[in-house]
């Protein structure tokens, strides 16, 4: 089950099958299921995780905070709890506008984002990015979004 919660006013964008579509087509195209949340929130929330969990006092696009539990645990789980993604709406908006990009198509690239994070996958290593950012533009364009990383 993917949920999705409004720490701010709901808006157009992204609605509750968006999300669940692009979790969804992430997890299925990395080989795995389970349950996550996708939250919507304010820069002053993002602000204080990215600050508390990163050590970084300002405002960012994604946070993902994996669920970690016992590997003997999870394998006897049917769909294990992945975890919680934060997305803050007005960097996601921000952002989307300075870089001259579909609003829904930035969304959709930061629910995969954030998804592909909660199962293990990072870019802190030039390597890892670079499998991360592939991995990405082929679910972006299974879901008939442009490459997130070409500039426009």
């Amino acid at each position: 089950m993917i949920e999705l919660q409004w720490g701010i006013e709901p808006q157009a964008v992204p609605t509750e099958e968006q999300v669940t579509q692009w979790a969804q087509t992430a997890l299925s195209r990395a080989g795995r299921s389970g349950d996550l949340t996708v939250r919507i929130v304010s820069p002053e929330e993002i602000q204080a995780l990215n600050a508390t969990y990163r050590g970084k006092d300002q405002p960012t696009n994604v946070l993902s905070f994996p669920f970690e539990i016992p590997q003997d645990v999870a394998d006897a789980l049917d769909d294990a709890y992945l975890g919680d993604v934060a997305i803050c709406a007005e960097v996601v908006a921000n952002e989307a506008e300075a870089q001259g990009k579909p609003l829904t198509a930035h969304w959709a690239h930061m629910v995969v984002h954030g998804t592909l994070h909660l199962l293990g996958f990072d870019h802190i290593k030039p390597d890892q990015a670079q499998e991360m950012e592939r991995l990405e533009t082929e679910i972006l364009a299974e879901l008939g979004f442009a490459n997130p990383y070409e500039e426009v």
